[in-house]
C-alpha cells in the first residue's frame, strides 16, 4: 500500500511523528502537501462533508465503511480508502502493521498509552511561546511565554522526561517496552531532538538525570532508515513555525 500523508509542508510538527514511523517501517508513502497542489488537496479534505463517505448508513452499521471520515486538522493519512486521523491514532493504525507495537493487546495499549503521553507533553512544549492563544504572535505573549517556560523548564520537562527515562529503566531497556523498538520510541527520539533545538540550556542541565532518554535518543538516530532520513531533504529543518522553537529569552 502506498500512503499518503497529509501535513503542513513547511514545519514538522505532529506530522513528523507520523513520518518518523513510516521512515522506520520503509513504507511507500507520499507527503502530499509537500507536492504540487497538495496543500489545496488536503484543504479540499478537511472541508468536504462527504470525504469518505461510501454506502450509506446500513453497511456503515455493519463494518464502520460509509462512514464520514472528514478529519478535523491535519495531520491525516489514507491508506487505501480509510482516512485516519489524530498523531496517535495514525500510529495505532502503523505499529499493528510495520511491526512498530506489540502483538499482544495489552502490549498496543501500553504503547498508545505513551503515544498519548507524549502528545500532552507535545501541548506543553507548545504552549512554552503560545500560552494564551495560537491565533496570536508570540511577540504578543511574551510575558507570558516567559512565565509559562519558566514552570516548564524546572517542573514539566523534568517530570515528562524523568516519567519516560522510568519506564526504560522498568521496561529492561533500552527501549521503551524492552528490547524492541516501538513508534513511541521514535516519538519519544523526537521530543527530545526538538527540545534540544528549543531549550538546548535545559536540556544540557537534565541530561544526567535523563541519560536513558538520552541513549534511547542516540539509539534510535543510529537504526539505518533513521538515519538516512535524517541525513535526506525529506527531514524538514526545525525552524520558528512549528512545535519547538528557539527564543533564547525562554531557555534563560
Amino acid at each position: 500500500m502506498r500512503y499518503e500523508l497529509y501535513y503542513w509542508p513547511e514545519i514538522q510538527g505532529r506530522g513528523e511523528y507520523v513520518r518518523l514511523a513510516l521512515e522506520e517501517a520503509g513504507a511507500a508513502y507520499v507527503d502530499v502537501a509537500r507536492s504540487r497542489g497538495g496543500e489545496n488537496a488536503m484543504q479540499r479534505f478537511m472541508t468536504s462533508r462527504a470525504a469518505g463517505r461510501s454506502e450509506g448508513p446500513a453497511r456503515a452499521r455493519k463494518d464502520g465503511r460509509g462512514i464520514n471520515q472528514r478529519p478535523f486538522a491535519p495531520p491525516f493519512l489514507k491508506a487505501g480508502k480509510q482516512i485516519i486521523g489524530q498523531t496517535a491514532n495514525i500510529l495505532l493504525y502503523l505499529g499493528a502493521r510495520h511491526d512498530l507495537a506489540p502483538r499482544s493487546e495489552a502490549g498496543r495499549l501500553w504503547v498508545h498509552q505513551l503515544q498519548l503521553t507524549i502528545a500532552d507533553f507535545v501541548v506543553e512544549i507548545h504552549d512554552t511561546h503560545h500560552p494564551i492563544a495560537s491565533s496570536l504572535y508570540y511577540e504578543d505573549q511574551k510575558p507570558e511565554a516567559k512565565r509559562k517556560s519558566r514552570s516548564f523548564r524546572d517542573e514539566r520537562a523534568p517530570k515528562f522526561l524523568g516519567y519516560f527515562d522510568d519506564v526504560i529503566a522498568q521496561s529492561g531497556g533500552p527501549y521503551l517496552t524492552g528490547r524492541r523498538l516501538s513508534y513511541a520510541d521514535l516519538s519519544l527520539f523526537q521530543i527530545v531532538e526538538g527540545l534540544r533545538y528549543a531549550f538546548p540550556k535545559t536540556m544540557r542541565a537534565l541530561k544526567r538525570d535523563v541519560g536513558r532518554v538520552v541513549e534511547l535518543r542516540d539509539r534510535v538516530a543510529a537504526r539505518e532508515r533513521i538515519a538516512a532520513y535524517l541525513a535526506s531533504e525529506r527531514r524538514i529543518p526545525f525552524n520558528e513555525m512549528g512545535i519547538f522553537r528557539r527564543y533564547e529569552e525562554l531557555d534563560a
